[in-house]
């Protein structure tokens, strides 16, 4: 069972930063709670109680999102169903659904965070390849002199290990920035013999964007998560297809190649099975998507349960 002695719900992000600058010891950040609520139960860490809790699902400045020529910021609020229920976010960044559509179930997916999962920096994390494949960067704010300051840095450079990333003491993730990819074939692939409630073994998130006629890669987007201690862009895969002929051979030969990037402690040889397959359907589906045959506003319809 999860207590605390102190339960804080600030409305802007300067009250946020204040609390959390002075708060004691073993204090807790939280927007959804879906990592905090399962980690204190029995099993896990049993009971729990926190001297405090900063609740930010309130924070006006970290709810919604923009749209700023090719790059997308949304606020550390934006949850996981926000990319199934809106059109924009799935048209802006059509990998999102299709993540999404396999992370937890519906009631979690209403409250988890995208950017909580990025602070979690598990090595399971399904919101990680993708936002690293959309060139993602996270953006953290502290409390400088009194006044709210912020910077942002590559999400790819952010995780440094199972559980560990760059974000600095009193600060906070505020938002996650992202390339739009409108017109883009997408692909999630992911260990699991359902739809959701898996906990990824590996994981593949894959953008694919062809030359007008549909018979050439234009561009490339594909990353790796379970496989090592931090996610993975495989750019020299991406290198050796952008410019040339789609062809189902080449894809196979690419995926071939990445299953030596393996690189965890447990699982490998089923990793290193699991892998090369998953790069190739990844591969196969955003080419398919990409010449128009399955948009990611149908997802609800063409996933399956």
């Amino acid at each position: 069972m999860l207590t605390c002695q102190r339960y804080e719900t600030p409305r802007t992000l300067a009250e946020a930063l204040a609390l959390w600058e002075s708060a004691p010891d073993g204090a807790r950040l939280i927007a959804g709670a879906t990592d905090v609520l399962p980690w204190a139960r029995d099993g896990r860490a049993g009971d729990v109680d926190l001297p405090m809790m900063i609740d930010l699902s309130r924070v006006s400045e970290l709810s919604g999102y923009e749209r700023h020529g090719g790059r997308v910021r949304l606020g550390a609020n934006v949850v996981f169903q926000d990319f199934l229920e809106d059109p924009s976010l799935a048209a802006w960044l059509p990998v999102m659904p299709y993540c999404s559509v396999w992370f937890a179930d519906d009631q979690i997916r209403q409250q988890a965070t995208l950017a909580g999962n990025l602070v979690n920096a598990s090595p399971a994390a399904d919101g990680t390849p993708p936002v690293i494949a959309l060139n993602g960067e996270i953006e953290l704010c502290r409390i400088s002199d009194g006044s709210v300051m912020c910077h942002t840095m590559p999400m790819a450079e952010f995780v440094t290990g199972p559980g560990r990333t760059r974000l600095a003491p009193n600060e906070l993730v505020s938002a996650v920035t992202l390339d739009v990819a409108e017109g883009y074939g997408a692909s999630f692939q992911k260990v699991g013999q359902r739809r959701s409630l898996v906990i990824s073994v590996a994981c593949v998130a894959a953008l694919v964007k062809t030359d007008p006629t549909g018979t050439r890669f234009e561009d490339v987007r594909i990353a790796l998560g379970g496989v090592g201690p931090v996610p993975q862009r495989l750019g020299d895969v991406e290198e050796r297809l952008k410019g040339e002929v789609i062809d189902a051979g080449l894809i196979a030969k690419v995926a071939e190649a990445t299953a030596d990037r393996v690189a965890s402690r447990s699982r490998v040889e089923y990793r290193r099975r699991v892998v090369p397959g998953f790069v190739r359907a990844a591969l196969e589906e955003a080419v398919e998507r990409a010449r128009g045959a399955q948009p990611a506003a149908g997802i609800k319809e063409t996933v399956n349960a």
